[in-house]
């Protein structure tokens, strides 16, 4: 078995509003030191929800600043202090698309890129829906689409699909109910 690295030190090196960015000094157990930087998060961690009504996939568009453009989605959001992922997801799901679900429960939890931060997303399956809007902090009303869920390797296909926590919730989706994509 391997023996874990020793942390020498951890240095703050950048703050935003949400994350911060440490170096970290390691020795190897076979003496070598080097250093790495991590982005670090003071938040729980967020929830993805794939909203499931009737035969069809609940999806929205919003703006995203990275791409520059209007990204096609599942509903998602952060996980705020003290809250499960579970009621953050109903409460995602309500202020997103204006539903509410009886039945939420796990997919899948993933870490981004464990090697640079420390943040989970709980992929989240949501049945069960039902109308129960809350107000939402999106600073546009978000748009809704309804995708089929026979077809729902298709979105792999689609431009406006193209965010990996996205298109890991659709496998996980796709193994839940048996169906791959081959």
């Amino acid at each position: 078995m391997t023996l874990k690295p020793e942390i020498l030190s951890v240095t703050s090196i950048a703050q935003s509003r949400l994350f911060h960015i440490e170096r970290v000094d390691l020795r190897f157990s076979n003496g070598k030191e080097v250093q790495y930087e991590r982005l670090q998060s003071d938040s729980p961690g967020s929830v993805l929800i794939v909203p499931v009504e009737g035969d069809e996939l609940v999806l929205i568009r919003e703006y995203a600043v990275g791409t520059e453009r209007y990204e096609l989605s599942f509903p998602k959001g952060n996980i705020d202090t003290g809250e499960e992922p579970q009621t953050a997801a109903c409460r995602e799901l309500q202020e997103e698309i204006g539903m509410a679900s009886s039945n939420i429960r796990l997919l899948r939890r993933t870490i981004i890129s464990p090697a640079y931060i420390n943040r989970s997303i709980w992929i989240m399956l949501a049945t069960d829906l039902t109308l129960d809007p809350l107000p939402g902090d999106e600073p546009e009303a978000l748009e809704q689409l309804r995708w089929p869920i026979n077809r729902m390797w298709e979105l792999l296909e689609q431009e406006d699909f193209c965010d990996g926590i996205n298109q890991l919730a659709l496998y996980a989706l796709g193994h839940e109910m048996k169906v791959l994509p081959y």
